[in-house]
């Protein structure tokens, strides 16, 4: 493969080491997955199974000794078409990477955006990091990034502090700051959560638009299978540090190859069953395993009702169920 056709990012064997007062253990371990240019990767997992630190390890936003990569590659294909390792990158770097060739959306606006500038100046400020403008040009910019991401009356919410706008209206300025440069890579870390549904509709469809006009490789990291039906090409289940299924979206909901895929599958609630209004949501059982103490074998073991013996003897690897299907299972196949 040129790199010209090179996926825009791709992760090779990262692995993340935390080290905290009580233990050393690896948070992320052995992740390995591909985005590819105008493309969306859904990275989906229950809280605490690595997705975020994950996303911040790509961008290089977690400081040694706290945490550090232990091994591992992260490839990006720039505007240039050269592929980098971030990894291997110094800070000075990075920082000329960060919000220019690769945007990023936090989960919760209200606090990453800065509550004594207005929404104006902070895009603004975010432009003038990576171009050279004069001041006017990056306030007009901003106006029409506001425009961009369908926020009316664009010249008087640039004036508005955070606090004097809607969470759906302070998600569509953290969208502007993200793409202000055009990047080739959107990380968007659950940017829906905080939102109602009609709001993260509107999100949802804005960012799928967007995605079209810029040919961005977004990857989309959320807990909510719902909203991974509606925006991804592909789907990576994460679980205990890992990716434990790897599938185009379709094939994933059709044909679910992991117990812990099935298992959150099957939480979903069925909108079919309105006339059931007290029937109890199924849940999956147990708790996330605590990256400190991890199974010696199977990460999901201890939660998944078709564990065997071989299944605690060690760590399974990634095989490939079909052509575009992986799943980390010694017993998958037993459906």
């Amino acid at each position: 493969m040129t790199e010209a056709q090179a996926p825009v990012l791709t992760l090779r064997g990262l692995a993340v080491e935390f080290n905290t007062p009580s233990a050393r253990f690896r948070a992320v371990d052995g992740v390995s997955l591909a985005v590819e240019h105008g493309r969306t990767l859904a990275l989906v997992g229950e809280s605490g199974s690595g997705k975020s630190v994950t996303t911040l390890s790509i961008l290089r936003l977690l400081r040694p000794p706290l945490a550090r990569i232990a091994a591992g590659e992260i490839l990006f294909r720039g505007r240039d078409g050269r592929i980098r390792d971030l990894a291997q990158l110094d800070e000075r770097r990075m920082r000329a990477i960060r919000g220019d060739e690769i945007g990023l959306i936090f989960q919760e606006p209200m606090t990453s955006l800065n509550p004594v500038l207005t929404v104006g100046a902070q895009i603004a400020q975010a432009i003038r990091l990576h171009r050279a403008v004069s001041k006017r040009a990056a306030a007009a910019e901003a106006r029409t990034l506001l425009r961009l991401v369908e926020i009316d009356d664009a010249a008087r919410r640039a004036a508005s502090y955070p606090h004097q706008l809607s969470g759906g209206m302070r998600q569509r300025v953290m969208i502007a700051m993200a793409i202000a440069c055009r990047p080739v890579l959107l990380l968007a870390d659950e940017p829906t959560t905080a939102l109602d549904v009609t709001v993260q509709a509107q999100i949802l469809r804005l960012l799928r638009r967007l995605q079209r006009e810029f040919g961005m490789g977004v990857l989309f990291i959320t807990h909510n299978l719902g909203v991974v039906a509606e925006i991804a090409d592909h789907v990576a289940v994460m679980y205990g540090g890992q990716i434990v299924e790897s599938a185009p979206v379709a094939s994933l909901f059709d044909a679910p190859r992991h117990p812990y895929t099935r298992a959150l599958l099957a939480s979903l609630p069925d909108p079919s069953l309105t006339h059931a209004p007290h029937r109890r949501l199924r849940v999956v059982p147990g708790q996330v395993v605590d990256p400190r103490r991890p199974p010696p074998g199977c990460r999901f073991e201890p939660r998944c009702a078709r564990a065997a013996a071989d299944c605690r003897r060690g760590p399974p690897e990634v095989v490939a169920a079909n052509a575009l299907h992986d799943v980390r299972c010694l017993h998958w196949s037993e459906a």
